[in-house]
């Protein structure tokens, strides 16, 4: 019998799904492939000491054509992660500084009239590029974070009637400081969903942070080389899709959002485009696993940085304390009451 258990669990519930087949067998991504995405994973760490889960979710989001939330304290290395990651693509970067003074034709474009040719000139802003790093977008008015919405939802931009496509691969990878912090401004719901996840990096072991205190930010960065070429990025997104996924699972991912939104702490559940978002980046653990079928354990490990960030927790249930932490307590809660399937 072939070994067909994944790295992530050993458990029967996860056997069933792998119907028998090994990697040498059945693994639908090629050894090549898997290879640069360990050395991409390998690179990211040399930036970023310490912290293998987030550095694990930010390729899964980068393979699910996701755009990415880093949300923590200062100086904790969102911005270092997100630098990096963009830096590990052979690809267009740009890096946008949010402010309250921030305007929409700052990110988008502007256009001007030109005396030469006698017509009006549209000039690209930041966001045609393929990574845009949007650092600490919470500083920015809601009127400038609006400015990214049909981007990162129909990869196009419009201005003055007239739409814009944008390069591909593109990813948002934006940071945020707690909204409890001063001069920031809570991202709307409409925002929030458009990332595909939220994670947080916290802050690093005391060997992790040894290391950090020996080596300078400068030589962190240096350790980042490009892994991928964009061609070779976009066939990883593309292969992602054929990863297979049992009806069964697709049952308990659609459990899991409805108790979202019918549970008494929540004023509103997880929405379709996030239970897409969970099916995607499910798909894509399982290609980071070297599978080419889910398992239980993936849709269980994604479901925090998945949805936690789209739930709004009622005003009753948030006055005892504070709603992202509820928030991430309430989807903790429905994991253990829906049934695993077998």
């Amino acid at each position: 019998m072939y070994d067909y258990r994944s790295p992530l669990s050993h458990n029967r519930n996860n056997r069933r799904f792998g119907q028998g087949r090994c990697y040498n067998e059945g693994v639908f991504a090629a050894p090549v492939a898997l290879s640069k995405l360990a050395v991409l994973e390998s690179s990211l760490g040399a930036a970023i000491r310490g912290k293998a889960d987030a550095i694990r979710l930010s390729i899964v989001c980068l393979l699910a054509r996701g755009h990415l939330l880093i949300e923590d304290v200062p100086g904790v290395g969102k911005t270092t992660l997100a630098h990096a990651l963009s830096r590990s693509v052979q690809c267009g970067f740009h890096r946008l500084q949010f402010t309250s003074d921030m305007l929409p034709s700052d990110v988008l474009g502007v256009t001007i009239y030109n005396a030469r040719l006698g017509e009006f000139e549209f000039k690209p802003g930041p966001i045609f590029t393929n990574f845009l790093l949007a650092d600490e977008i919470n500083r920015a008015t809601p009127k400038t974070q609006s400015a990214l919405l049909e981007a990162m939802n129909e990869t196009q931009i419009t201005v003055e009637s007239r739409s814009y496509e944008l390069a591909q691969p593109f990813m948002v990878i934006a940071t945020q400081n707690p909204v409890e912090h001063h001069g920031t401004y809570p991202l709307p719901e409409s925002q929030l969903d458009r990332f595909l996840m939220r994670i947080r990096i916290g802050y690093p072991d005391r060997g992790a942070e040894r290391e950090i205190l020996r080596n300078t930010d400068h030589a962190s960065m240096d350790a980042v080389r490009e892994v991928l070429a964009a061609d070779e990025l976009l066939s990883m997104q593309a292969q992602v899709s054929a990863v297979r996924v049992d009806e069964t699972l697709v049952d308990y991912m659609l459990e899991i959002v409805e108790r979202t939104r019918a549970h008494e702490s929540l004023a509103l559940g997880v929405s379709p485009r996030g239970a897409q978002g969970l099916f995607r980046a499910a798909q894509a653990l399982a290609m980071m696993e070297g599978r080419d079928y889910v398992i239980p354990d993936d849709i269980k490990r994604l479901v925090l940085p998945v949805c936690a960030h789209r739930v709004i927790v009622n005003t009753r249930a948030a006055m005892s304390q504070r709603s992202t932490e509820l928030s991430e307590r309430v989807l903790e809660d429905i994991l253990t009451q829906v049934e695993v399937p077998l």
